[in-house]
């Protein structure tokens, strides 16, 4: 057995929920952890408080200046905690800033990478998460896929199959560990709606448009509407606020603590999002989604039909989404869709991730060797 001294990077309130039972089963295997707070997210509910609620304390905190290059910001940030620690591995998880710049600093310190949630791809040329993902997906030496779909697309990409591993997604091990089980379908009511991502909240008519398919959700039952801070700045920029507060039937409110959002996702009806990770979560709990974007790195979702996307782009689009929230929220399918099995893990992910970091065998797949073409074959000889 293989232990190793792992840096774990972190940033956002997504990535802190995720990572916080891989690190616990990563430090209960023998690892050592560095576990680092990048700085992205500085709001006490999107980071402190869920830090602290699930037990994942940063050994280092970073803040990042308010405005200029937050990336590179970031990037400078995993250069020097990369110089100051003396580490076998970085671990990073998923599609926020925080991944590619400390695989690039983990790469320019000679240090082997491993990404988590590897493989996820929603094909849209204009996301900054998927070029994120994909530079991830050229730097890591290990490609920990949360399914077989994934682990695909990293092989179409042209992965070496023995460096893709299926260990399922740890948000559902989050889950398991918080005690969060599925609601019958005829003891839910209402609807959950989230929205952060700028593509919706950043341009003024798709916000005017989201507004509106808030007030027509209100005929399926009661609407709660946790406002991410970013979408609370752009409505009062845009003058907007009070116009979402007149509606009736929708509970406007802070972003909610990761268990009583939880509670509130399992006791709804449906959800509509721009989450990713929501997709997730909704998925184990059995809940329908409506997602408000045109593509989705979660397909799965998709391919089963307890997902349906459609952006907000157009009025058209905006009619479909609420057309789909009622057609998913009917008896008959919500029955349907609480039956089906979870596409995205069975909740050991972190013993998975842990074990396959002890195993010896990995010890080659982590090497970063020259490779050595003086007296040989050339590269694409070899294949």
């Amino acid at each position: 057995m293989s232990l190793r001294k792992i840096l774990v990077p972190f940033g956002t309130r997504p990535e802190v929920i995720k990572l916080a039972p891989v690190v616990a089963a990563l430090r209960a295997h023998g690892h050592t952890v560095i576990a680092v707070d990048t700085g992205q997210h500085t709001d006490a509910v999107m980071a402190g408080d869920v830090q602290r609620d699930l037990g994942l304390t940063p050994d280092i905190r970073l803040t990042l200046p308010t405005g200029g290059n937050r990336l590179g910001a970031v990037l400078e940030g995993a250069d020097q905690v990369l110089s100051d620690s003396h580490v076998d591995l970085v671990l990073a998880l998923g599609d926020t800033h925080t991944v590619p710049a400390y695989a690039l600093a983990a790469r320019a310190a000679g240090v082997p990478f491993a990404h988590l949630e590897a493989g996820l791809r929603s094909f849209n040329p204009r996301s900054l998460e998927e070029v994120n993902r994909r530079v991830a997906a050229a730097v890591a030496q290990l490609h920990f896929a949360p399914t077989g779909r994934a682990a695909g697309f990293l092989a179409e990409e042209g992965v070496d199959a023995d460096r893709i591993f299926i260990v399922g997604n740890p948000v559902i091990d989050a889950l398991r560990q918080r005690g969060i089980s599925p609601v019958p379908p005829a003891d839910r009511t209402g609807v959950l709606v989230t929205a952060h991502r700028a593509t919706n909240v950043d341009d003024p008519e798709r916000l005017r448009r989201l507004i509106d398919v808030v007030a027509r959700l209100a005929d399926i039952g009661p609407v709660r509407f946790p406002i991410h801070p970013r979408t609370g700045a752009r409505l009062a920029e845009f003058g907007l606020a009070e116009r979402l507060a007149s509606v009736s039937g929708v509970t406007c409110e802070d972003p909610l603590p990761y268990d009583d959002l939880l509670r509130e996702l399992a006791l709804s009806r449906v959800v509509v999002t721009d989450s990713g990770g929501l997709q997730e979560e909704a998925s184990y709990l059995g809940v329908p989604v409506v997602v408000l974007r045109r593509s989705t790195p979660r397909w799965e979702g998709v391919e089963t039909g307890t997902s349906v996307l459609t952006g907000i782009t157009s009025d058209e689009e905006a009619d479909r989404a609420v057309a789909a929230a009622h057609r998913l929220s009917q008896p008959l399918m919500l029955a349907h869709i609480a039956a089906l099995p979870c596409p995205y893990g069975d909740g050991n992910t972190g013993t998975r991730v842990a074990d396959l970091l002890a195993d010896p065998a990995v010890e080659a797949l982590l090497r970063l060797d020259e490779p050595d073409y003086t007296d040989g074959p050339l590269p694409w000889a070899l294949a």
